[in-house]
């Protein structure tokens, strides 16, 4: 990520100690997350659902309630953590111990390809003609490697991990963390939805791993007058997923212009302080992953 730390863009060719440098840096990890207490997942399986919103939030909401809050952005083709959580780029610093992550406001650090890329050009790989596809996806797992090795995260209580849509990023992400506290996955309403992320489910059950519950985004837009929800989507992922894998339904978080233009504006504290049955849904959804309390879906 920088010229004092070695990275995977750095290898030319295929090396024999090329596994020496993988295994050294899978012992960075593992001593790099020991001042880490959990590691959750936040995931889905399928794009346009909201899922890098409802992990900024939830890391926000997280240490406004005083918990030490770190978050990779590991969708490294579309990153958006840094303006959701509004972090500007270019804000990255090498300090003793690594690379140093900046802070939002509320004081979640943050890590991002958002904050290495100019937001106007795509993501590549120095990779030859000839077997890009399989050089691509290592150096896809070493950018994720190197964003949980060569960061000095410090003390934390929680790292979210906001994964992109699909199923291969959880699994090399357990393959790095064996020891991954949890998943929480994130749904619409719709079919298509439910069964993109019934696949990651299936593959979480898979792997052996804790899913702490789901989260239906999107679920409908609230009613001012009456606080009733309209329908935005149609079907009922949430509770379908709940019932089919056994897992709690975490909460049903309504859409809300809002909250869309707070995100983009990089204010989620702003939203979070206003008032609202919104910012309730968001509330039980803490506490249900700090323990406090059961989920109630609203």
């Amino acid at each position: 990520m920088n010229s004092g730390i070695r990275t995977y863009h750095e290898v030319d060719e295929l090396r024999s100690d090329l596994p020496d440098q993988i295994a050294g840096q899978d012992e960075r990890v593992s001593a790099r997350l020991a001042s880490v207490a959990r590691v959750v997942a936040v995931m889905s399986g399928k794009g346009g659902v909201g899922k890098s919103l409802v992990a900024a939030l939830l890391a926000t909401a997280l240490a406004r309630r005083g918990e030490r809050v770190g978050l990779i952005d590991a969708d490294l083709n579309g990153p958006s953590g840094p303006r959701l959580l509004g972090v500007e780029p270019g804000t990255l610093t090498e300090g003793p111990d690594g690379i140093e992550p900046p802070a939002s406001p509320a004081g979640v650090r943050v890590m991002s390809m958002g904050l290495l890329l100019n937001p106007d050009r795509a993501l590549t790989w120095h990779e030859p003609a000839d077997a890009g596809f399989v050089w691509r996806g290592a150096q896809e797992r070493g950018a994720l490697r190197e964003f949980l090795a060569d960061v000095a995260w410090g003390e934390l209580d929680i790292l979210l991990v906001d994964l992109p849509p699909g199923t291969q990023r959880l699994a090399e992400l357990h393959a790095l963390l064996p020891e991954l506290a949890s998943v929480v996955a994130v749904t619409i309403p719709s079919p298509a939805s439910r069964d993109a992320v019934a696949r990651s489910l299936d593959l979480a059950r898979a792997r052996g791993l804790p899913v702490q519950g789901v989260i239906e985004n999107m679920s409908g837009i609230r009613c001012d007058a009456c606080g009733g929800l309209a329908p935005l989507h149609a079907g009922d992922a949430g509770d379908d997923l709940a019932r089919h894998f056994e897992i709690p339904l975490l909460a049903r978080l309504p859409f809300d212009p809002a909250l869309g233009t707070a995100a983009d504006e990089g204010r989620l504290e702003a939203w979070l302080d206003a008032e609202g049955a919104n910012m309730n849904v968001v509330r039980r959804i803490v506490e249900a992953l700090r323990g406090d309390a059961p989920a109630e879906p609203a």
